[in-house]
């Protein structure tokens, strides 16, 4: 079957169906990772977004239960140069189009992605539309195309954290220690996996959950997530995250989190022209001097310049445009990081970060 991408500037793609079939229209990104697109499908970071992988190959492996960053896929569409449709490994459990079908997800493959990353690179991100039925670029479809061209430009991501959120608390390894409280901003499963495989009770909490929801739980320690959408956005989040630092206990933040806690401190975020989402993005740490290849996925960064002086310090930058990796904060028992350490698929070199969370949780108890 036929299907075409529609992007808002009117350009056309056209390519072959893969997974569900009708329209979809969401935020048109890309990602770099070579391996990973079963995570990359299933992290609620993409909410809202159609997702273009610029690796050629996708699928090679197949999908599985085991490597979900969470119970579906939250993206909007799928973009491929080609789906493999003969996967090869011993994990293998269905292939992508079975997966993206399974999941009622459009996707489209057969794209020139190296031509369609390159608009994005240059125009910055942009909405579009994966579609089939009818071919946008056909004059004889001019009042489709129209109409559809219209709702393409209206779209914007929103109620983000709200739609991915858990809807309740839930405890992982329960007679573990320490106690840490994640708060679920939109959570990859592997930042509980890093916790739990060094010992910890981990209680997941709804994204809003309170100070004196957090208080009632005596964690010895705070986790903040990543999460999709414009962080400036979760007013709500923000202004509880004050009264959760005001606690005292450790924390540590990741994306999402990051971010929100720099608006907590009175910093600013900016959406980048086209973000950062892949498994090779390098940032320099200042007080190692050392320079990690790291996994990311974010649309959003924290203006490192709008970080009041007396709150916070910041303490990683992107080697590859200087925007803010990190920020270490001297009002609160807190350090948070732009990057994923938890990365699945991806380079391990930050997860390292994680013992240095414990190590300030471990020291707090011990202060007591």
């Amino acid at each position: 079957m036929n299907a075409y991408l529609l992007l808002a500037n009117g350009m056309v793609f056209a390519g072959k169906s893969v997974g569900a079939a009708g329209v979809t229209v969401g935020e048109v990104v890309f990602a770099t990772g070579m391996v990973g697109f079963q995570e990359t499908l299933t992290d609620p970071s993409y909410y809202g977004q159609i997702i273009t992988q610029t690796y050629p190959l996708i699928g090679n492996y197949g999908m599985n239960r085991q490597d979900m960053e969470s119970d579906r896929i939250w993206a909007r569409g799928y973009i491929v140069r080609e789906a493999c449709t003969t996967p090869s490994n011993w994990r293998c459990e269905t292939t992508l189009d079975a997966f993206l079908k399974q999941n009622n997800i459009i996707g489209i493959e057969g794209v020139d992605t190296r031509h369609l990353t390159r608009v994005i690179r240059e125009s910055g991100v942009m909405n579009g539309a994966i579609l089939t039925g009818f071919d946008p670029a056909d004059p004889a479809n001019r009042p489709r195309t129209d109409a559809l061209l219209e709702r393409i430009r209206a779209y914007a991501v929103t109620d983000a954290v709200k739609s991915v959120t858990c809807a309740a608390p839930e405890v992982h390894n329960p007679d573990g220690a320490p106690h840490i409280a994640l708060m679920d901003y939109g959570c990859k499963r592997n930042i509980v996996r890093c916790l739990v495989k060094r010992g910890c009770r981990v209680t997941v909490l709804p994204a809003f959950a309170t100070a004196a929801d957090v208080q009632a739980l005596a964690p010895d320690g705070i986790m903040l997530s990543n999460g999709p959408g414009d962080p400036a956005e979760a007013v709500e989040c923000i202004q509880n995250l004050k009264e959760i630092f005001a606690l005292g206990i450790p924390t540590f933040g990741i994306c999402l989190g990051h971010q929100l806690s720099a608006l907590a401190a009175g910093a600013k975020t900016t959406k980048l022209k086209y973000g950062h989402r892949g498994a090779n993005q390098p940032v320099t740490d200042f007080e190692s001097g050392r320079t990690f290849i790291t996994s990311q996925n974010h649309g959003y960064a924290v203006v490192g310049d709008s970080l009041p002086a007396q709150v916070g310090t910041v303490a990683q930058v992107n080697a590859n445009d200087g925007t803010c990796e990190g920020v270490k904060y001297h009002c609160w028992n807190c350090f948070t990081v732009q990057f994923h350490p938890e990365a699945n698929g991806g380079p391990k070199d930050t997860e390292f970060l994680f013992d240095r969370f414990l190590h300030n949780v471990n020291a707090a108890k011990e202060a007591r």
